[in-house]
C-alpha cells in the first residue's frame, strides 16, 4: 500500500511526532510505501487565495473555486499545492495526525484541506459521498487530546469524540469518498505517565498495520474528474 501521512504539530519532539515516526516505521517494516507530508516542517501555507494559481481565469472578479476548476483544467496550481496533490492522488490510504484544537485540527491542517482538496481535484458536482472521487481508497483519522475520555463521553462537557471529529471526517474525508476508518484517539496525551503513552503507541501500530491490511480498489477512483463535468459547468463552481 501506499500512505501519505499529514501531519500537523509544530514540535518535532511532541507526542504526535512519535505518533507519526511509529506509523511509518511499522508501515514501512510491513513492506508498505510511506510520505509524511510535515506541514509545520515545510512551512506550508495555511490561507488560500489568489497566490494559489499560476494564471487565472477571471482577473476581475477572484471566485475561489472557478479559479481551482480552472488550475486543475490547466495544470495551474502553485507547486507547494500541485506537491500535495499528487501526493493524494498516489495514496491508497490517507492518515490525518493532529492534536485537537479547539475542538477541531490545528489551522494549518485546515488550510491544507482547504487549498489541497481543491475542486475539479478533490470534488465535482454530483460526485460526492458514495460517488466521491476517492472511493475505493481509506483514510484514517489520529488525534490526541488535552482531555481524558471521560470528556469526550456521551453526556459529558465535550460530547463524543465522533461527533467532535465529525466536520473532518464527514464533509471533507467521506466527501471525497473515502472509507474512513474508526478515529485512532490517544486520550489526555499531556497528562498520562510514560507506560500509556508506550501502549498508545503499541495500539496504533495495531491499528495502521490492520488498516493498511484491508484491500481498497483505485478502479473506483475517477483520474480525471474535470471530464465527468459538461465543458464550462466548472466555472461556475460554487
Amino acid at each position: 500500500m501506499n500512505v501519505l501521512i499529514v501531519y500537523a504539530h509544530p514540535e518535532p519532539a511532541s507526542f504526535n511526532a512519535a505518533l507519526v515516526e511509529r506509523a511509518r516505521s511499522a508501515l514501512e517494516d510491513a513492506g508498505h510505501t510511506v510520505t509524511v507530508s510535515d506541514l509545520y516542517g515545510v512551512g506550508f501555507n495555511p490561507v488560500a487565495g489568489r497566490h494559489d494559481f499560476t494564471s487565472v481565469a477571471n482577473p476581475e472578479v477572484f471566485h475561489y473555486q472557478s479559479e481551482q476548476a480552472h488550475a486543475a483544467k490547466t495544470g495551474g496550481f502553485v507547486p507547494e499545492i500541485a506537491r500535495e496533490q499528487e501526493r493524494v492522488r498516489a495514496a491508497d490510504i490517507l492518515m490525518l495526525q493532529f492534536p485537537l484544537w479547539w475542538g477541531g485540527p490545528p489551522a494549518i491542517l485546515k488550510g491544507w484541506l482547504e487549498r489541497v482538496l481543491a475542486y475539479g481535484f478533490a470534488y465535482v458536482d454530483g460526485r460526492r459521498f458514495d460517488t466521491g472521487l476517492f472511493k475505493g481508497r481509506r483514510a484514517l483519522l489520529s488525534v490526541t487530546t488535552g482531555g481524558p475520555i471521560a470528556r469526550f463521553s456521551e453526556g459529558d462537557v465535550y460530547g463524543e469524540i465522533d461527533k467532535v471529529l465529525w466536520q473532518t471526517k464527514r464533509l471533507a474525508l467521506q466527501y471525497m469518498g473515502y472509507e474512513v476508518e474508526e478515529p485512532f484517539v490517544a486520550y489526555a496525551a499531556p497528562r498520562v505517565d510514560e507506560a500509556q503513552r508506550a501502549t498508545y503507541l503499541d495500539d496504533l501500530t495495531a491499528r495502521v498495520l490492520t488498516v493498511a491490511a484491508k484491500p481498497v480498489d483505485r478502479s473506483l477512483s475517477v483520474d480525471n474528474p474535470l471530464d465527468l463535468v459538461p465543458e464550462g459547468a466548472w466555472a461556475k463552481a460554487r
